[in-house]
Formats: C-alpha cells, sequence, structure tokens
C-alpha cells in the first residue's frame, strides 16, 4: 500500500497529552488517530529496566511514549513501514525525551528481515480486520491501521519470532478474535494471561489484552475484567481512570 505524504505544516497535526500530561504525542489531525487500546496495551508492558522490547507497526508511537514513561530504562524500538508516521513517532521521541529507535521495515517481510537479536518483549495492536467484506467504508486514512493486508498470521509469526526463549508477547485485539489469538501464538508460546476490556459492567468484552510467553508452559491465567464505564457516573471507572492516567497497570 503506498504510504501517505507527511503532513505539509502543523495544521494538520494535533497534539495530546496522555498519561494524565505525563506524555505529549503529535499524531495527524484526521485518519486514525491513538486512544484507548494504545493506553492499555502500554499499561499491560510490564518490562524492566535494561531490557528490549518492540513495538511492530508503531504508527506515530502512542504505545511506545506510553511505555517509555511508565518503564524508565527501557530499549524500546517500533517497526512502521510509512515513512510519515515513523517520521513522526521519531519526533514524538525526540518530544518526550524517550529511548526509543523507529526504524522503517515491513511485517510481511518477517522478523529475520531486520537482522536484529529477539527481543525481551515485543507488543503490538494488530489491524483488527483481515477481510475487506467485514470492515464497511473506512476512511483511506484509516485503512493501514485497520485492515492486515497479509492477515492475522503474518503478525503473530512477527512477533514468535521476534522474542526470545522466555519472552513476553502482549497484544489487544477485538474479543472475537480471542480464540484466533491463542491459536496462532500457541504453537510457539503458552503461559497465556487474558483480560477482557468491558464497556459496561453488563455488557459483553469488546477489548481482549493477551499476553503470551514464548515457549512458556504455565496454565492459562483468566485475570479479573476491566469495565471502562459506569453508566450514570464519571466517564471512565475509578479503575479504568486510575490506567489511563499512568497511576496503574494491567495487572499483568
Amino acid at each position: 500500500m503506498t504510504a501517505a505524504p507527511p503532513p505539509s505544516d502543523t495544521d494538520e497535526l494535533v497534539e495530546n497529552a496522555l498519561l494524565g500530561g505525563r506524555v505529549r504525542l503529535r499524531q495527524p489531525a484526521k485518519g486514525y488517530r491513538a486512544g484507548m487500546d494504545a493506553a492499555l496495551l502500554a499499561a499491560a508492558v510490564a518490562a524492566a529496566p535494561g531490557q528490549r522490547v518492540l513495538e511492530a507497526g508503531c504508527g506515530a508511537g502512542a504505545v511506545l511514549m506510553q511505555i517509555a514513561a511508565r518503564r524508565p530504562g527501557v530499549s524500546l524500538t517500533g517497526l512502521e513501514r510509512d515513512p510519515a508516521m515513523a517520521a513522526l513517532a521519531r519526533e514524538n521521541a525526540l518530544l518526550n525525551g524517550a529511548d526509543a529507535r523507529i526504524i522503517a521495515g515491513d511485517v510481511a517481510a518477517g522478523f529475520r528481515a531486520l537482522a536484529m537479536e529477539p527481543f525481551d518483549g515485543a507488543v503490538r495492536n494488530p489491524p483488527f480486520f483481515d477481510d475487506p467484506g467485514a470492515l464497511r467504508a473506512p476512511a483511506e486514512g484509516k485503512r493501514g491501521a485497520w485492515m492486515a493486508d497479509d492477515g492475522l498470521q503474518a503478525w503473530t509469526d512477527f512477533l514468535l519470532k521476534g522474542v526470545r526463549e522466555g519472552g513476553r508477547i502482549v497484544v489487544i485485539h477485538r474479543a472475537d478474535r480471542l480464540a484466533d489469538l491463542l491459536a496462532l501464538l500457541g504453537g510457539k508460546a503458552g503461559s497465556f494471561a487474558v483480560r477482557g476490556i468491558h464497556p459496561y459492567a453488563d455488557e459483553p468484552a469488546k477489548r481482549v489484552l493477551v499476553q503470551a510467553v514464548r515457549t512458556g508452559k504455565a496454565p492459562l491465567r483468566l485475570l479479573p475484567p476491566l469495565v471502562l464505564h459506569a453508566r450514570g457516573g464519571a466517564k471512565h471507572t475509578a479503575e479504568a481512570e486510575a490506567v489511563l492516567r499512568g497511576e496503574a497497570g494491567m495487572g499483568f
């Protein structure tokens, strides 16, 4: 897919404050913009200082910048195929003083094409759809973020090859793809931990956070759900607000 040209002036970008103002993120004013999923994914990363974490398809760097703020001393690498978004991610890394290297590349080429040592951890918010018939008329600016041109298996294969034995993979995805994720990761990973993300306590989960350990053998753990909203109350539940402000993690 042809990458979009970089924004021609600052009017085409917006700057958002994340984690209660600890992170500044510049991203396109139109098209795909990072939000709740990026915040939850970053909150699920439990890397220690000195460890290396890779994000496949980092976009403008929303996940990486929030991991950097939450986990000082972790070395971050982002892979991005869109030159304009990669440039924006580098700008955001400088803006936030983050230890994040942004490299050009495509998940479809596989991890070995990067000629890098496997990482301690890898994360991704994969495109949610790999069937064009399942997504109705997306805006062109959002297609690259929403559609997996090479299918979900290409993304899971990349993550599995991208971590060392014992390394952790964390993915946020649609709840109805949970079985697919577990099946695709289960050939080379285990020790799964799954946490459902519910819009309201009385509604089914719309998202799941899945952590897998390369060559892990421990039984699957189903963690308590995170409920985002309470009817008739504040915008977010107290637990969700604490996560979004960077005051709590996701318990992995």
